[in-house]
């Protein structure tokens, strides 16, 4: 894992939680987003640990030209700030998750966990109503991908919008969670998504749902 913040201390602090879990390990530390992709590309993470506001090249330009490559490290952000803008930008360079500075050491841990399986995450706090702006501010719906889903795969994929877990999708639709999860992995890979998160930004995008209320 790379740690990229610009201020050493906070650097040092993420790095200190995620090296005493058995299962992950920093591999590096950076400053500056610049310093941050010389480094991924020559250590390869799995995951990158990234600030948004830091001096020189910032972290919403250098997760785009991380996500960018072949094989590329998943990205999640990190910051103190949690207005919507920031949030957008930064799932639109490809993040594959939100937190927020403040967050628990076990929700970042979990965090960092679930984008390297895979998944993607957004702070618990603000999930809904990040997601809902988001999808206000979405180009206009262009449906056509969502013709190589099956009906069952267009369910599961409304029901990932919606924020819903692999267990209560399960639970809804009366199978097995093995059977969602096979769904998910299906989907994705035909539309050519990294993450759930990615996932319901496409979902709103193609018109397929809308946020409640919207």
């Amino acid at each position: 894992m790379l740690v990229v913040d610009d201020q050493a201390v906070v650097r040092a602090g993420f790095a200190a939680i995620i090296d005493a879990e058995p299962d992950l390990t920093v591999v590096a530390e950076a400053g500056d987003g610049a310093h941050a992709v010389e480094l991924a590309r020559r250590l390869t993470p799995d995951v990158v640990l990234m600030d948004i506001r830091m001096p020189g090249m910032d972290g919403l330009t250098a997760t785009r030209l991380l996500t960018a490559w072949d094989d590329a490290p998943r990205v999640l952000v990190l910051t103190t700030f949690d207005q919507d803008a920031y949030v957008h930008d930064a799932l639109r360079a490809g993040a594959s998750g939100f937190l927020l500075k403040d967050a628990l050491p076990d929700e970042l841990l979990t965090g960092i966990r679930a984008v390297a399986s895979g998944d993607g995450i957004l702070a618990p706090a603000v999930t809904r109503r990040l997601i809902e702006t988001f999808a206000h501010s979405a180009p206009a719906p262009d449906p056509a991908p969502l013709g190589t889903l099956t009906p069952r795969e267009r369910e599961i994929l409304t029901l990932v919008a919606a924020g819903l877990a692999n267990a209560e999708i399960a639970d809804t639709l009366g199978v097995t969670t093995g059977t969602v999860k096979s769904h998910v992995n299906a989907l994705l890979r035909k539309l050519g998504l990294r993450d759930r998160v990615q996932a319901t930004i496409f979902a709103y995008d193609t018109g397929l749902t809308r946020p409640r209320g919207a």
